[in-house]
This record gives structure tokens, C-alpha cells and sequence, in this order.
């Protein structure tokens, strides 16, 4: 159904931009979030008719969402007009937790023990009619707002259904999805049930377009629709990576009788914001905090995650630990300052995980410390000042995941950093196709080698360090993402 509220832009993402909480009154206070969307629909301009569909996180989203109707107060969205779904919170739960982020995001990022898991059984089928359910209502959601033949960007793993079934309800629009994860190579890919990956692929084949933050990724989805749907791959010149030039590779998926473009674009740094924002006095505040903790004349290896299991936060510990193990010469001289945010502890793995980071680094401190040296300092409670303190601060940025759709932090690091700093940065990490020419590159499972990328990053001549963290903040800047977004939209415009 198409109504006189109808939009031109339509964007569909799990997470809003607002989410909101009781105060102790009762009322309700909105907090306004940032990102490539947020920026990307300011960019497209007031005059413009877009709405941001997403779902209510808890049970103040959900209050929120009864007492506004359809749209929140745009005094809460900074003017933004957004449809929040107020859907059932046993539905939401087995979507979010029980399939999103464990099972596809497993998937994704190869983070199974395949000896162990995964295993699909009933409770599994009633996880995934949740999923269906979930994705059903977006895209219920998404028909009611989007006027005729209007743009609608749905985003990443949480909505895979979602284009397919948009497909169904509204044929006249132009549909586009945009995967923020790597994407599984076919042999892993085929661990999800038979209907179930097929189901995923085919949802997002529902697409016009569909994108990714890097070739491999957009390759591996490829690979997995020609193999696991037999779908037809084909190939011409095009602007298939989004940059406008007309020199990539364009591939397309031709399958049930529709054909589906592939894009690739790489989600830059802010580097404007993060400029300014660093140089606020909050900041000023975190780092004369974090230099006390640090002491003085101290090197520092800095790294800034969320206890994500991706994120490899533990064998960088370990590597560390064998960097003052195997070169004494660094005791007393270096500070590791890891910030590393708890994520997702509604899930037991990822508590478990965070108890095991705070675990290693206490046993650096104790083997390894003395009076006036702290190996580790560690913070776990999430505060971005204190996060772009540590940016400025940092002589060698440490980013070494098992598997990342992109990595934000190697490409932010070097636009903030003081006086410029080494990355260390793991290959398969997004970001090391655009960084990997000026960051020193490790395998994310070798611990060992990560403590000798450690050390040559520590030495490297202060001409060398500079001159490679100008060229990393420049490609680290190339697509911001304000830009980011709206290629993506002329993108699937233009078709």
C-alpha cells in the first residue's frame, strides 16, 4: 500500500538512529546516534523525501514507539523522519541473537568449532521462523513508506530476507542491500541448512544491487550463489566498485529470471569529524588521564574493539605477552593501552570472552609489572572521547582480526594519531585492501609473528612512521560516509 506519507529515499536497518531510555521520572530520553546512515541521509538533504525504518532495541524504543504512532518526534531524530517497529520482543530476540549474530554472523566470520557446532535442530527451525517473521515485518514497513518507484537501501545480515519479500510487495521500486560483514566462502557457507542458505542468497537477490565493503566480499557471494542456487555469473566493464571511474569489473547474478548488480565500496573515515572531534577538551581531559596511566617517555601500542570474538583481541594479548617475553629490552618502555568495549553479553560466548581479555591482561600486569609500570591498561567501560585519546596517543596501532567486513578503527587511528603511527594490521581485515600497502600485515593466528610486527613496528624510523600514516589517513579518507552513501543510492538509481 502506497500512502500520501510516501518517501523517495527509504533506508532499513535493524539499529535506528535514535535509541532511547526511561529517565527517573518515567519519561523518556533520546540519544542520537552517528555512523555512515546518519550521515549519509543528512547528506542527501533536507528538501528530500527519506524515512529510516528500524526496529525498537528495547523497552524503552518500544514505549517510544506506542507514544508516537508511526513516526518518532523529529525532535528526538535531529529532524530525521523514522519509522521504529515495535516488534514482538520473543520475535526479536530469536532474530537478533538467536540467528543474526549466532548463526549468520558465525557464519560470516568463520567463527564456528566445527567439531562442536553448529547443529540445526527444531529450536533452530523456530529461531529461523523468527528471522522470517522479522524480516517480513521490515518489509511490510518498507511497502507502506516508499512511494512509487522510490530508492529503498536495506542494510546487512540482520534483513538478508528482507529485499526478496520487499520484491514481492512493491515490484516498482528500486531495492538495494548492503552487506557491512565479509561474506563466507561457499564451502563454509554450505554449514547453514540447505533451505536456509538458499533462502539467505535468494533474499538478497531480491536486491537490484547488492554491495559490499570490498571485492573479496562481493566475490565470495558470487561464489556462493553460483555453487549452492547454480545461479549465472557474468561479467562486463562497469562501476562496479562504486568509484565512478568505469574501470572495474562489473559482475552480475542472473537468477529466476532477474538480474542483480554487484557494487563494492569501501567505507571510508570521517576524517573531518574526527579532526574536530578530538580536539574538544573532553578529549584533552582523556588523555592527560590515559599519559598518568601510561607514565612518562613510554611507547604505546594502542588498540580500540568491542569484545567481539572476531575482533582477536586475546591472541593480540598473547602476542604482546611474547613481545616482552622474547625482547626484554621493551619492559618498562611500553604500555599497551587496549580498550575493548563489552559487546553482545546477552550471549554467554561473548561474556565468557570478555571475561577471558580481562583474565590475560591481568596476568601481564602480574607477571610482568612492576611498581612503576603497568604492561596493560586496560578499560572496558565504552567512552569515545577516551577512545580518540588513545587514538592521538598512539605510536602503534594494533588491529588484528580473525575476520572483519572492514575495520573502521585502522582507518580512523591514522587520521587522529599525534605524530603519526605504525599499523599493524591483519590481512583479513576489509581495510587491509586499501591499507595493507603502509600497515605491517600479520596472520591474525600467528601470535608469533604478531609480536615481531609488534617490535618492527616499535622501531621503524620516525621519517618512515610519518610518512606511511599520510598515505594510511589519505586512503583511510577516501570514501567517507557521507559519500559512501550516496554512491551507493546514484548507484542503484542509475540502473
Amino acid at each position: 500500500m502506497v500512502t500520501e506519507r510516501s518517501a523517495q529515499v527509504v533506508v532499513a536497518s535493524n539499529r535506528g538512529p535514535v535509541a532511547h531510555a526511561f529517565a527517573e521520572d518515567g519519561g523518556l530520553t533520546a540519544r542520537r546516534g552517528g555512523g555512515g546512515l546518519v550521515s549519509g541521509l543528512s547528506a542527501i538533504g533536507p528538501d528530500t523525501d527519506a524515512v529510516w525504518v528500524c526496529a525498537a532495541l528495547g523497552d524503552a524504543d518500544r514505549e517510544a514507539v506506542r507514544r508516537a504512532g508511526r513516526r518518532l518526534d523529529a525532535d528526538d531524530t535531529g529532524g530525521q523522519s523514522v519509522r521504529m517497529l515495535d516488534i514482538p520482543p520473543e520475535i526479536f530476540g530469536a532474530a537478533y541473537n538467536g540467528v543474526a549474530n549466532s548463526v549468520l554472523w558465525f557464519t560470516h566470520h568463520l567463527l564456528y568449532q566445527t567439531p562442536l557446532e553448529p547443529s540445526f535442530d527444531a529450536e533452530a527451525a523456530g529461531r529461523w521462523a523468527a528471522y522470517e517473521a522479522y524480516n517480513t515485518a521490515f518489509a511490510d514497513a518498507l511497502a507502506e513508506e516508499a512511494a512509487e518507484g522510490a530508492a529503498v537501501l536495506v542494510q546487512d545480515y540482520h534483513l538478508a530476507l528482507t529485499p526478496a519479500l520487499l520484491r514481492e510487495r512493491r515490484p516498482d521500486l528500486r531495492v538495494g542491500h548492503f552487506s557491512h560483514t565479509p561474506w563466507a566462502p561457499p564451502d563454509y557457507f554450505r554449514l547453514l541448512p540447505d533451505a536456509t542458505a538458499a533462502a539467505v542468497l535468494r533474499g538478497v537477490l531480491g536486491a537490484d544491487r547488492a554491495a559490499f565493503l570490498t571485492r573479496r566480499w562481493a566475490d565470495a557471494f558470487t561464489a556462493c550463489c553460483a555453487e549452492v542456487l547454480g545461479a549465472e555469473v557474468s561479467y562486463g566493464t562497469g562501476d562496479g566498485d562504486g568509484t565512478g571511474d568505469g574501470g572495474d569489473t562489473e559482475t552480475r547474478i542472473t537468477y529466476a529470471g532477474r538480474t542483480t548488480r554487484i557494487g563494492v565500496h569501501g567505507l571510508g573515515a570521517d576524517g573531518r569529524f574526527l579532526r574536530e572531534r578530538s580536539r574538544r577538551p573532553d578529549v584533552a581531559e582523556r588523555m592527560a588521564e590515559l599519559r598518568a596511566e601510561i607514565g612518562p617517555d613510554r611507547r604505546t601500542i594502542v588498540r580500540v574493539d568491542r569484545t567481539e570474538l572476531s575482533k582477536n583481541i586475546v591472541r593480540g594479548l598473547h602476542a604482546y605477552r611474547e613481545l616482552l617475553t622474547e625482547r626484554p629490552e621493551w619492559r618498562e618502555r611500553v604500555v599497551h593501552v587496549a580498550l575493548a568495549y563489552p559487546s553482545r553479553q546477552d550471549l554467554a560466548v561473548y561474556r565468557d570472552y570478555t571475561a577471558e581479555v580481562g583474565r590475560v591482561a591481568e596476568k601481564i600486569n602480574a607477571d610482568f609489572g612492576t611498581p612503576g609500570w603497568t604492561p596493560v591498561v586496560l578499560h572496558v567501560r565504552d567512552d569515545f572521547a577516551r577512545s580518540l585519546a588513545a587514538y592521538r596517543l598512539a605510536d602503534v596501532a594494533l588491529v588484528n582480526p580473525i575476520r572483519d567486513g572492514m575495520n573502521l578503527v585502522a582507518k580512523e587511528v591514522p587520521v587522529v594519531s599525534d605524530a603519526g603511527c605504525a599499523l599493524v594490521l591483519s590481512r583479513e581485515a576489509g581495510a587491509h585492501e586499501e591499507l595493507g600497502a603502509d600497515a605491517l600485515t600479520v596472520n591474525p593466528y600467528d601470535v608469533t609473528a604478531t609480536a615481531h610486527a609488534l617490535h618492527d613496528a616499535l622501531t621503524m624510523e620516525p621519517e618512515e612512521r610519518t610518512e606511511r600514516n599520510v598515505r594510511l589517513a589519505a586512503a583511510a579518507t577516501a570514501l567517507p560516509p557521507a559519500k559512501w552513501f550516496l554512491r551507493q543510492l546514484d548507484a542503484l538509481r542509475e540502473d
